[in-house]
């Protein structure tokens, strides 16, 4: 659709009231949720901003399907090695497990399959989450209002005095909040937490620069998980591609398998909007905390460095994940450079 341009700001409007937003505020930026019923009991939230720019109000609107929330991990695009090395990091009785990538990348999603897999009668599990974006039974889950005060960190130290066995923290943000989510996984707790970080290696660097002291991350650490979204070839038109090798190369497929895989792509129909692509999978990088790692950590290792100890014990990168998914005819060539950095 292309809704004529005079209808700008009465749509603009529309979208505020019913994000329930100040319609009158056209200076500042604004947040707000929509829940709307579709079709036969099927809810849609819609998370809502809006940003002034220099020509008027930008909204974006982020789509949140309840109905297609995936909860079962085998589905979610892990490689077998790195689904076992992830249940065992969040099946220890304490330590803490993070989960990486930008925004928009699926990790609440794994987090939410990761306490489902958790969520036990004799398990009390609570959750500090902004947005509290899909309803768990059996959990409890606390909305962050930083207008009232209540903020991660806030969450986090009431949490302590709940008697909690799991906790999920929706991000670290700042020292104070890194610094009380590594106590509790020092005091029996199992935490889990996302951060902004490009890899699973990075993420150390960044809690360094938080100012987390080398000795409680090698405590507390038990996995840290990196996971980015590659789109799905559409299985309606899905058709072989012909890559010539040099493209094969150059996104790194091992020489041994070039010629030994048919690459696919997506011819382009009704179902996926000509496009080629239908749905998505994640990608992941698992980071186990090894005593080699920590060691590393605790010696003052560079990222570099703690990267290349983990892909020698057994780390398998974004890259090397993108490229298996493309053996596996699950997306395509060009989904490689724009899903993963070289290594």
């Amino acid at each position: 659709m292309k809704p004529p341009v005079k209808l700008k700001s009465a749509v603009l409007s529309r979208i505020k009231i019913m994000s329930s937003l100040d319609i009158a505020e056209r200076r500042l930026p604004q947040d707000g949720r929509i829940k709307l019923k579709l079709g036969k009991g099927r809810e849609m939230d819609f998370r809502v901003s809006v940003l002034p720019t220099l020509y008027g109000e930008k909204a974006v609107l982020r789509l949140l399907d309840k109905g297609n929330l995936q909860l079962d991990m085998t589905k979610l695009g892990f490689e077998e090695d790195q689904l076992k090395d992830f249940k065992h990091g969040i099946h220890k009785p304490f330590g803490m497990v993070l989960v990486t990538g930008p925004t928009g990348s699926g990790k609440t999603t794994t987090l939410y399959s990761a306490l489902s897999e958790l969520n036990q009668a004799s398990e009390n599990v609570s959750t500090a989450e902004d947005p509290v974006e899909f309803n768990l039974m059996g959990i409890n889950q606390v909305q962050m209002n930083d207008a009232v005060g209540l903020n991660f960190a806030a969450a986090l130290r009431s949490f302590l005095r709940q008697d909690p066995d799991i906790i999920m923290v929706g991000e670290i943000r700042d020292f104070e909040t890194a610094e009380i989510a590594i106590k509790a996984a020092l005091t029996g707790h199992m935490v889990l937490s996302t951060l902004h970080t490009n890899d699973a290696p990075s993420t150390i660097s960044r809690m360094l620069n938080m100012g987390i002291e080398p000795f409680l991350i090698t405590a507390a650490l038990n996995c840290i998980v990196a996971q980015r979204l590659a789109r799905r070839v559409c299985t309606e038109c899905k058709m072989p591609a012909d890559v010539p090798a040099a493209a094969l190369r150059e996104v790194q497929v091992p020489e041994a398998m070039i010629g030994k895989f048919q690459p696919m792509k997506g011819k382009g129909c009704e179902r996926c909007s000509n496009t080629g692509y239908k749905g998505r999978v994640a990608v992941y990088e698992v980071l186990v905390a090894s005593d080699g790692v920590k060691e590393m950590i605790l010696n003052g290792a560079s990222t570099a460095e703690v990267k290349a100890e983990a892909i020698r014990q057994g780390m398998r990168t974004l890259r090397q994940s993108m490229v298996n998914k493309l053996i596996q005819g699950v997306t395509t060539v060009d989904e490689i450079p724009r899903v993963s950095a070289a290594d």
